[in-house]
């Protein structure tokens, strides 16, 4: 057997018995394990948990622990720009709600032709410019007869005339609830939103309105209306990408923390076993991922110490048994056998483990 190794493995033992706390560092319990399986009992330090147990992890200073970068710092807020509109625009009207009739009733022909009276008196106010008079006489028509959409639709384009955009979209609303195809209830809504700047609503309303019935009216309003609610559109998708983009940036800072916190933790780890084993006395065969110190039938009956007579270097030096040492299947499988011999009749049709069972019994000089 190589004399050097012999001589660690002397020293290993020697500060076990000097100090058997030393066996309760996780990465020996493997040895613990062999131990025991021979039959012997070991003092209550052997046993202490993870958190009580000496550490052969050396502790690194907060100048050696790789950090990950600190996250930059947050962007502001996004803040859009007005957007500059061509036309304009009047103060919304806050008047009481007009008068609206109940379109559910059933109206008499003799209500009909009164109503048909009033409007033509309100087309006359109309004409002589008194909107306040033509107003009460369309109104007086919409009670009379409040099934018709028309009524409504033109006390709107009055109150367009008023510059009272609400009320006429009020009136507009309760003509397009009686026809959903009035192209006139259409126009004075559009009219009316386009007063209120409401471009998009208004160039929507005004198309409608040109697709059921085209005058010259509205191709003129829209050319007013359309290029405002052009702007509106692409002043909305350039901030939306801008969101979108400061979003997906912020989202891989993200990703590059976690990333780099992970990193740092894996680099601690390395760093922290790499120092454990290399406190570790002597590389004994089996601590950090090597041999399980010994085997059951390899000097049994040693009354609790290490077996006798056993030439570690033959496991140290065959590559096969260090190799399959690093897998944790097999290492499973003999620390299974170390503790119950008699667990080794189930792992005989395991073709990882069986043959270098076999293997190890062979070096150990125990039966095949």
């Amino acid at each position: 057997m190589d004399a050097a190794k012999l001589e660690q493995l002397k020293l290993f033992i020697s500060r076990c018995q000097s100090d058997p706390s030393i066996l309760s560092d996780p990465s020996l319990s493997f040895f613990r394990d062999y131990l025991e399986s021979l039959g012997a009992k070991l003092p209550a330090s052997a046993y202490k948990t993870e958190s009580q147990s000496k550490s052969y992890v050396v502790e690194e200073s907060d100048e050696e622990v790789e950090h990950p970068q600190e996250e930059e710092e947050e962007e502001d807020e996004i803040v859009e720009s007005d957007i500059e509109f061509e036309g304009e625009t009047v103060e919304p009207d806050n008047d009481p709600p007009q008068k609206m009739g109940d379109s559910s009733v059933e109206v008499s022909e003799e209500n009909r032709d009164a109503s048909q009276e009033a409007k033509a008196k309100a087309m006359e106010a109309i004409s002589d410019g008194k909107l306040e008079e033509a107003i009460e006489h369309l109104t007086e028509a919409i009670l009379l007869n409040p099934t018709s959409a028309i009524m409504y639709a033109t006390r709107a384009s009055v109150y367009i005339k008023m510059k009272k955009p609400n009320a006429a979209i009020r009136d507009a609303d309760a003509a397009l609830k009686i026809n959903p195809d009035s192209a006139k209830g259409y126009k004075s809504r559009g009219i009316a939103r386009s007063m209120l700047g409401q471009w998009e609503e208004a160039a929507k309303d005004l198309h409608v309105a040109s697709n059921i019935d085209f005058d010259e009216e509205i191709s003129s309003i829209l050319k007013k209306v359309e290029p405002n609610a052009h702007k509106i559109v692409e002043h909305r998708r350039k901030y939306d990408k801008l969101r979108k983009e400061r979003e997906d940036r912020k989202t891989e800072r993200e990703r590059q923390r976690r990333r780099a916190e992970a990193k740092a933790a894996y680099e601690k780890a390395k760093k922290e076993e790499k120092a454990s084993s290399s406190e570790r006395p002597g590389g004994f065969p089996g601590a950090g991922g090597g041999m399980p110190g010994g085997f059951p039938g390899a000097g049994a009956g040693a009354g609790g110490g290490m077996p006798g007579g056993i030439d570690y270097s033959k496991i140290l030096n065959d590559p096969e048994l260090m190799a399959a040492f690093k897998d944790p299947e097999v290492m499973a499988a003999l620390q299974d056998v170390m503790k119950n011999p008699a667990n080794l009749a189930k792992h005989q049709a395991n073709p990882k483990v069986a043959p270098l069972i076999a293997k190890m019994m062979s070096k150990f000089g125990g039966p095949k």
